[in-house]
């Protein structure tokens, strides 16, 4: 029992070890060391004990990496803090399924001592376990590893393969290390080196062909959670956003976070067409948050209006439910819908939270239009979803756009994980990320994720940055996870193939 116990906490820790990979901590190379601690917990393991170690790994990682979200719960929600350890200790266990039942599937069927259990079973089956994670009961991809990586030298695989890319470029290095430990062969360490010197010739390739620099002023209003919804505090809140801008009239773009207008579109129908004509009479383009509910659907939307400028030509103006808009597609969950509500609603206020009855937007809709730029635009939780995103980017699309109010999850380490997954989407598509918020982090960003311009959290500012559009198709664009899918697929069958005809050398590594 003592020594179950032990295992347990070894897998643990290994779990929570990766989390100091991610933002905002940054130590990508902890990864590897997380990985070789649980393959050595996997290596001679049981089904039933594989499975044990791989939960422990898991919830290691989920729960520590996923506690941020409690702010949320215990601060606008009235949930007790015990009450929400209880509920996200429920959330990392469902989790850590995913990577368990990989574990489980790996130590039941790949036994034999042979480099395609390493690096052909494993990575195959962990990406599997990433991927109906992300798809399963609408999906929650966060914390795939290959995130961690956005400074890392392995970034490069992301405009080729995605951010599971980096992810299995990770495990494969990983693997090749483990081989090199069980083998003592340093011709193991080929591979690693292989990997990290074809992601730097990768990231020296072109994809795309970039404009001229484009004036943007992203504008950090830093309201309050606790005001947000508050009528009184409407006339206030739109004043701010209002005065912060007026000194900025010469950016081509200014962009106001989720939600900035904390108010139903209709009923500011007046203001919306004032403040139209006021950005076109400076010959400026504004995209901002606001609430619609359509009468005749008797339906929410979460929504991204585009103000002023707009065509080239500069002929449309705003009008209520004129096109140049973007309605929120992938909804989150209890935020801003809620799954069986009719039996959740009544358990706790967390259950009821403002805005929490959306109706999702079309899956793919046409680019945002300012000042003539296109924009693909993405609304706060849905950035996670790479797939989504790169459906509604063509290939004359200038930027990237997320908007987004973090305010829910205060000071945590959560809103720094979600700048981290937004700049991967900037990487993997070779576009501009125009990233506003509420309170933090605003960024604006390169075609290859780094940061441009950045201001601190929980300061009414404006971020003013210069930024280049890009045209093109980075082969994720055109091509999504299909390699990585055909990787998997083709993986297991040889793994398989190669279990019973394993020569004795082969076994011995």
């Amino acid at each position: 029992m003592k020594s179950k116990i032990l295992t347990s906490l070894c897998a643990f820790a290994c779990g929570a070890l990766a989390v100091l990979a991610f933002s905002p901590f940054g130590y990508w190379p902890v990864v590897v060391p997380s990985l070789l601690g649980l393959y050595a917990l996997l290596d001679k393991a049981s089904p039933k004990q594989a499975a044990w170690r791989a939960f422990g790994y898991a919830m290691g990682m989920f729960l520590p990496g996923q506690w941020w979200i409690h702010v949320s719960m215990t601060e606008f929600g009235g949930i007790p803090l015990p009450a929400a350890f209880l509920l996200l200790t429920g959330l990392a266990a469902y989790l850590s399924l995913y990577p368990t039942l990989a574990c489980w599937l790996f130590a039941r069927f790949f036994t034999a001592r042979h480099w395609s259990r390493w690096l052909l079973a494993f990575p195959a089956l962990w990406l599997i376990a990433d991927w109906l994670r992300g798809w399963v009961m609408t999906g929650y991809p966060w914390l795939w590893l290959g995130y961690s990586q956005i400074d890392g030298p392995l970034k490069g695989f992301a405009p080729i393969l995605g951010v599971q890319g980096i992810t299995l470029a990770l495990l494969l290095c990983s693997s090749a290390l483990w081989l090199l430990w069980q083998s003592r062969k340093p011709a193991w360490l080929l591979l690693p080196v292989a990997l990290v010197g074809a992601a730097q010739g990768l990231m020296q390739l072109n994809w795309v062909t970039r404009g001229e620099p484009v004036k943007v002023a992203l504008v950090q209003g830093n309201i309050a959670q606790s005001l947000k919804w508050d009528p009184e505090a409407l006339v206030p809140t739109i004043r701010t956003y209002q005065d912060l801008s007026r000194d900025n009239q010469d950016a081509d773009i200014i962009i106001w976070p989720e939600s900035a207008i904390p108010a139903l579109e209709k009923e500011m129908g007046n203001y919306l067409e004032s403040l139209d004509k006021a950005m076109k009479l400076n010959d400026t383009a504004l995209l901002a948050g606001i609430i619609n509910y359509d009468t005749r659907q008797q339906r929410f939307y979460n929504v991204v209006l585009g103000m002023g400028v707009q065509d080239a030509d500069g002929k449309q103006s705003y009008h209520y439910e004129h096109e140049n808009r973007f309605n929120k597609y992938h909804l989150l969950p209890i935020g801003e819908y809620v799954p069986f509500e009719d039996w959740l609603r009544p358990i706790a206020p967390f259950f009821n939270l403002p805005m929490s009855s959306f109706s999702p937007g079309d899956e793919v809709q046409p680019n945002l239009i300012a000042k003539g730029f296109k924009l693909a635009a993405a609304i706060c939780y849905e950035i996670i979803f790479p797939e989504e995103l790169r459906r509604t980017v063509q290939p004359d699309t200038d930027f990237l756009l997320t908007v987004s109010n973090d305010a829910w999850f205060g000071s945590s380490i959560g809103p720094w994980q979600h700048m981290e997954i937004a700049r991967m989407r900037a990487l993997e598509l070779a576009r501009p990320l125009l990233r506003a918020t509420n309170n933090g982090i605003t960024i604006t960003t390169d075609i290859d994720g780094s940061i441009t311009g950045q201001i601190p959290q929980f300061e009414a500012r404006v971020l003013r940055s210069e930024v280049r559009p890009a045209h093109g198709q980075t082969p994720y664009h055109r091509f999504g996870s299909w390699p990585l899918y055909a990787f998997c697929a083709l993986g297991l069958l040889l793994a398989l193939a190669l279990r019973p005809r394993a020569h004795p050398w082969a076994r011995e590594l």
